[in-house]
C-alpha cells in the first residue's frame, strides 16, 4: 500500500472500507445486522382467549400475535439496506413458542447473514371484560316487549339473533358483552357492557321490525369526580309485522313500511295510502300475519277475478283481484279474511332489513 491510500483507522487494512473508514474484518467486529431479545413476554386470558398487546385486549391469531412478538424483540441496523427476513414457529406447548429467526440484508458495502432464536412464553392474565363480567358489571339494560300482545318463542329468537348479526358486522370490541339474558314476563331482558351497543341494537330492530325505543339514565355512583350512569332501552315491537292486514278504523290496511313515527298503510280494497302513529294503532287487530298468507298460481282471470286451486280442499275457487293486479302476474297472494280468502295487494319487500 502506498502512501495516500486508504487505510483502515482500526488495524490500516486497505480497502474496501465501510464509510465510518474499517474494513470488513473490523466493521464485523464491531457492527451487527440485528440484534433480538432471547425471550419474548406474551400475555393471554386463560377465561376467552383475548391477547394483551399495544395496551390493549384484542383477538389475534397466531401469526399476528408471533409477529407483534418479533417486531417488538427484533431491531435491525439504522444503515441496514435491502433486508430480507424469514421467520419459523416451532410450538413446544400452549405457553411456548420458539421461533427461528433468519435476516439479511447490506450495510454499505457488507453483505450480513444473521440467525436468531426467540422464545415467546405466555402467561395468564385475566381481561377487562371478563374481570368485569365476573363482577356482573354492565352499563345498560335492554328490555324487549311487545305492543297488545306476547311474543312467543319464535319472535323472541329472532329478535335476540339480531344482536348476533349486529355484532358480525361491527368492529371487535372488548366492552361489547352481555352479563345477564333471559326471558322475562312478556318479553326479554338482557344487561349489557357498552351504551352504544344497546342504542345500536336498538335502531336495528326498529328498521327491521318497527316499533319504538325509549331511553332512561339512572345515577349510581360517581368516579374520578364525574356522575357514573347507567342507561336502560325500552324497545317495544308491534303487535304486527310487514305484510300483516290489520282492522283499522272499520277497515282493513296492509302494512307497507316502517316510519320513524308508525307504518304506512294500505288500503285493501281500493288504491290508498296512508300513514299512522304507534299510538293510533295500539289497538288495531290483526286478521290475517303475512307468515299465514300464501301465494297461489292463478289457474283462470278475467279483468275483475281469478280462478286458483284452494290448498285446503283443492277445489276451484274464484277471488276478485287486488287493485294493484296488472293481468300480468302468473301468482297471487292470498290471506284468509273473515271466513274468506282475499287477494292482498303486494307490499314492500317484508324481508328488507332481514340480518341486517
Amino acid at each position: 500500500m502506498s502512501r495516500g491510500d486508504a487505510f483502515c483507522v482500526s488495524c490500516g487494512a486497505g480497502p474496501p472500507h465501510s464509510s465510518d473508514r474499517l474494513c470488513e474484518a473490523c466493521f464485523r467486529d464491531r457492527i451487527t445486522l440485528s440484534s433480538c431479545d432471547e425471550t419474548s413476554q406474551a400475555y393471554r386470558c386463560p377465561k376467552c382467549g383475548m391477547n394483551f398487546e399495544s395496551s390493549r385486549w384484542g383477538y389475534l391469531e397466531d401469526p399476528e400475535l408471533l409477529q407483534r412478538r418479533l417486531d417488538d424483540a427484533l431491531s435491525v441496523h439504522e444503515r441496514a439496506e435491502e433486508v430480507g427476513l424469514a421467520w419459523e414457529p416451532e410450538f413446544i406447548d400452549d405457553r411456548n413458542t420458539r421461533l427461528h429467526i433468519q435476516v439479511k440484508g447490506r450495510i454499505d458495502a457488507f453483505n450480513f447473514a444473521e440467525t436468531h432464536d426467540l422464545m415467546i412464553r405466555t402467561s395468564n392474565m385475566i381481561c377487562v371484560t371478563c374481570t368485569r363480567k365476573d363482577g356482573n358489571y354492565y352499563e345498560a339494560t335492554m328490555q324487549i316487549r311487545s305492543s297488545g300482545r306476547k311474543l312467543n318463542e319464535d319472535e323472541l329468537a329472532e329478535l335476540r339473533g339480531s344482536l348476533d348479526t349486529l355484532l358480525a358486522s361491527m368492529e371487535p370490541d372488548p366492552m361489547h358483552f352481555i352479563t345477564t339474558e333471559g326471558p322475562v314476563v312478556g318479553g326479554w331482558d338482557a344487561t349489557m357492557g357498552s351504551k352504544s351497543l344497546t342504542r345500536s341494537w336498538a335502531r336495528t330492530m326498529i328498521q327491521r321490525w318497527g316499533g319504538q325505543s325509549k331511553e332512561t339514565n339512572s345515577l349510581v355512583g360517581q368516579k374520578d369526580g364525574m356522575d357514573v350512569t347507567r342507561l336502560t332501552v325500552l324497545y317495544r315491537r308491534p303487535g304486527y309485522d310487514l305484510g300483516d292486514v290489520i282492522r283499522w278504523r272499520d277497515r282493513l290496511w296492509a302494512v307497507s313500511a316502517w316510519q320513524k313515527d308508525g307504518p304506512i298503510l294500505l288500503a285493501t280494497d281500493r288504491r290508498e295510502k296512508t300513514g299512522a302513529s304507534w299510538r293510533d294503532l295500539e289497538k288495531s287487530i290483526v286478521i290475517s300475519r303475512f307468515s299465514e298468507q300464501i301465494e297461489v298460481d292463478v289457474l283462470n282471470r278475467d279483468d275483475s277475478a281469478a280462478e286458483f286451486m284452494d290448498p285446503r280442499d283443492f277445489h276451484m275457487q274464484t277471488i276478485r283481484l287486488p287493485y294493484d293486479d296488472d293481468g300480468s302476474q302468473p301468482r297471487l297472494r292470498i290471506g284468509w279474511v273473515t271466513d274468506a280468502w282475499m287477494a292482498l295487494p303486494r307490499v314492500r319487500n317484508t324481508d328488507e332489513g332481514k340480518g341486517a
